[in-house]
């Protein structure tokens, strides 16, 4: 099966979690990230999700999860401790075309999530489609040694000249070349003497 890689924007949509434990909690605490309206059933709750309850940040309904609970919901994530439940759940959004994601059961999956790499807005995602979620994980940490935190400066600085040309009246043959020479490793290289530079006078200017 081919997977289609893409970032969802979730600000505002409804998105559903059942089971509150730890391994629900880190779920949640991606969809709070992506700014989405996160709903939680379970009877129980880890003291984190307790908070984020307390504070508003997402709304718990302290008991078992029912099919209603789908209605108007963009996805879910299935997180709890009951087999037979994820088997429910995925069974009943596949019914209702909400997208399922059952942790740890790739064959009960609409999505997976990917092990990612973050640097600021720089996201690189990885993902072994539920086959070897550990060679995931090896990959990330490879990148993660390989794109460390300059990117994210860099990458702040090449969408400011993006907005500046994109502002700019020229032919788009010329627009482009100059976005793709601004990502050039050429340009990173200079980015990074303009840093150390920087940082060089920085020092000389300490009292």
């Amino acid at each position: 099966m081919n997977l289609l890689p893409a970032f969802l924007k979730l600000a505002g949509r409804r998105c559903l979690v059942a089971g509150a434990g730890r391994v629900a909690e880190e779920k949640i605490a991606g969809l709070l990230a992506a700014g989405a309206d996160v709903r939680v059933v379970a009877p129980l709750a880890a003291p984190r999700v307790r908070a984020w309850a307390r504070s508003g940040r997402i709304r718990w309904e302290a008991r078992d999860f029912r099919a209603a609970d789908l209605a108007g919901a963009f996805l879910i994530v299935a997180a709890t401790s009951s087999p037979a439940l994820h088997r429910r759940i995925y069974a009943l959004a596949r019914r209702r075309g909400v997208l399922c994601n059952v942790v740890d059961d790739p064959e009960h999956c609409d999505f997976y999530y990917g092990a990612v790499v973050r640097r600021g807005a720089l996201q690189i995602a990885i993902s072994t489609g539920g086959r070897s979620p550990a060679l995931a994980q090896r990959l990330k940490k490879r990148l993660e040694r390989e794109f460390g935190a300059k990117y994210e400066r860099w990458l702040e600085e090449l969408g400011e000249a993006r907005r500046n040309l994109l502002a700019q009246a020229m032919s788009p043959k010329r627009r482009r070349a100059l976005l793709h020479g601004l990502a050039s490793g050429i340009s990173f290289e200079k980015f990074l003497r303009r840093r150390k530079r920087g940082r060089r006078k920085a020092r000389r200017h300490r009292p």
